[in-house]
């Protein structure tokens, strides 16, 4: 598929796509035009980049990691890494489930309170 296409497909730009081949992330053949031509594992490998970079992880480290889910094998230094991301992303997942939760409450003494019509940075609470 051209890279338009993969670009309407996976909802990433194609200067993100572009990028992605620049850091080694994607690869793509050429056409005779010498026009970008991607496999149709590509919409789901741009889908796994998109996710692994809200994660957290830095294009090197997801450039270091790729091999091993096209491959689905590993160095035990690769595995290390892989766990190490891993682990780094429960954390994360952790600290924004607390994060829900205190938005939660917040919301909750909100409407408790009732909704303020008008500007309630300068309502003072129990006025």
């Amino acid at each position: 598929m051209r890279i338009g296409e993969l670009a309407r497909r996976s909802g990433v730009s194609v200067r993100a796509l572009r990028y992605y081949e620049e850091q080694k992330l994607l690869e793509s053949a050429r056409t005779s035009g010498n026009q970008r031509d991607y496999a149709e594992g590509a919409v789901s490998r741009v889908q796994l980049i998109q996710q692994l970079y809200a994660a957290g992880l830095s294009s090197g480290t997801i450039v270091d990691l790729l091999p091993c889910v096209t491959t689905g094998l590993a160095t035990q230094e690769m595995l290390d890494q892989l766990i190490t991301e891993r682990d780094h992303i429960v954390t994360r997942i952790d600290e924004l489930g607390q994060a829900k939760e205190k938005l939660d409450r917040v919301i909750e003494q909100v409407i408790a309170a009732g909704v303020v019509t008008g500007d309630a940075s300068t309502t003072v609470a129990g006025e």
